[in-house]
């Protein structure tokens, strides 16, 4: 039961009553108390935005709490934050800008929207002295955003490197330990919830890119937009690159990485091999991990569940005690984002890059076909350390072979397989991995 409503009561209108909304609609109904102690006032649930009202729930709200009206939550005076739990960006980005202009404070777990137009909406809640609280729209659980915002803030952020997509994560996890292709893969999850029905969003990287959009502009007090971010998903990958990676002492993860150098960032996400003793390489499941390289604090990892409706459900009602607790004192609390610096800080191109590579071709098993992929790859300044030739099939007179190199230029890469796809020995250029190390 809520508390009993005084003068310094502080009610929330949540707009959405999905799997995440239930969660956080449960919680300040059940832990009502517990959570007015630490927010230091009563905290209530007062009205619910849903569809259709007629429609069966997961869960008993108290009557008249429902409503498909959202002036009912917009236009209501006495509501003083606004939880939006909706997705997308019709009508939700809209819902939002109303409620900060009417001097409610926000919070969302819409990721699609704070990476779309977060500096937008960040300064119209200062220009209202209120606060747009987003904790939940990267890592579910994991205090990421509020450590880049506050303990963090001290630290020239030197890079990024994330796990920040469950559903992509269960897919790679399934492929490494139980050698399934991806459509078994995505078909599990599916089956398992992790995935939608239509799963481009999570598969193709964009998801990620999103939420790094996010990150980025915190790290770097930039404003970055989703274009910004290079994406590659995971659909090309086979069972035989995590047997290779296995072989030559790698996971594959795909993984959403920022990076600064020389006063330009750069914004990725794609799958990678990761040296198996590495951290991010146990990450596995449905868990998420963020790897943050400050200037003062070196490398620190937060790991935890990164989707759910629990993980989430603590971000979000985490962000309505902040709220709560910052009524009636300064409104610019660590979320609301530092000044944007639009001109120190560019977007570093992707063909800069400079990592090492694996490539996996499908060639003619003929005497002189290394030479001319070695030639290939020599004229485009990129030296080879490492070749296996594996599974040779002498019926079709073939042979798989796997190069890694030394550290080489993307563009330079790119640039040599392209040659390499067009030599006649070369049946297939299979996969290409980027290695981070």
């Amino acid at each position: 039961m809520t508390s009993t409503a005084t003068s310094t009561a502080i009610n929330v209108g949540l707009m959405g009553l999905g799997v995440v909304g239930t969660g956080v609609a449960a919680t300040l109904l059940r832990e009502n108390s517990p959570i007015s102690d630490v927010a230091g006032r009563p905290v209530n649930l007062k009205k619910v935005l849903v569809r259709d009202l007629s429609r069966s729930r997961d869960i008993d709200l108290p009557s008249g709490f429902l409503t498909a009206d959202p002036e009912d939550i917009l236009s209501d005076p006495d509501i003083h934050i606004v939880v939006e739990v909706m997705g997308g960006t019709d009508p939700a980005k809209g819902y939002l800008k109303r409620a900060l202009s009417a001097g409610k404070h926000v919070v969302t777990a819409n990721k699609e929207v704070m990476a779309k137009s977060g500096p937008e909406l960040l300064a119209l809640a200062r220009e209202n002295g209120v606060n747009l609280l987003f904790e939940a729209s990267v890592g579910g659980g994991i205090p990421i955003v509020g450590c880049l915002m506050n303990e963090l803030a001290a630290n020239e952020i030197r890079s990024i490197r994330s796990i920040i997509n469950g559903t992509t994560n269960y897919i790679l996890t399934r492929m490494a330990n139980q050698g399934t292709n991806f459509q078994v893969a995505l078909s599990e999850a599916q089956g398992l919830g992790y995935a939608e029905a239509d799963p481009t969003n999570d598969i193709e990287g964009i998801d990620a890119g999103y939420k790094l959009t996010i990150l980025a502009s915190l790290a770097y007090r930039r404003r970055f937009k989703p274009e910004d971010v290079y994406l590659e998903g995971i659909s090309k990958l086979e069972p035989q690159d995590f047997r290779y990676a296995r072989e030559l002492g790698y996971a594959i993860k795909s993984l959403a990485i920022s990076s600064l150098d020389n006063g330009a960032v750069q914004l990725r996400v794609h799958p990678v091999m990761v040296p198996n003793e590495h951290m991010l390489a146990k990450v596995d499941g449905v868990y998420n991990a963020v790897e943050v390289d400050g200037s003062l604090c070196g490398q620190v990892l937060f790991h935890g569940m990164g989707a759910g409706r629990e993980p989430t459900t603590s971000a979000v009602v985490g962000d309505v005690i902040e709220a709560a607790r910052k009524m009636g004192g300064h409104p610019a609390g660590p979320h609301q984002g530092a000044a944007q610096n639009e001109t120190s800080i560019s977007v570093r191109p992707m063909g800069n890059l400079q990592t090492r590579y694996y490539i996996r071709l499908d060639v003619a098993d003929r005497p002189g076909v290394l030479a001319q992929i070695a030639k290939a790859l020599g004229d485009g300044q990129i030296s080879i350390a490492e070749v296996l030739q594996k599974d040779t099939q002498p019926e079709t007179e073939s042979a798989e072979l796997v190069i890694t190199t030394h550290p080489a230029k993307e563009a330079s890469v790119q640039m040599a397989l392209e040659v390499i796809a067009g030599l006649p020995e070369v049946r297939r250029v299979s996969n290409t991995l980027r290695i981070e190390e």
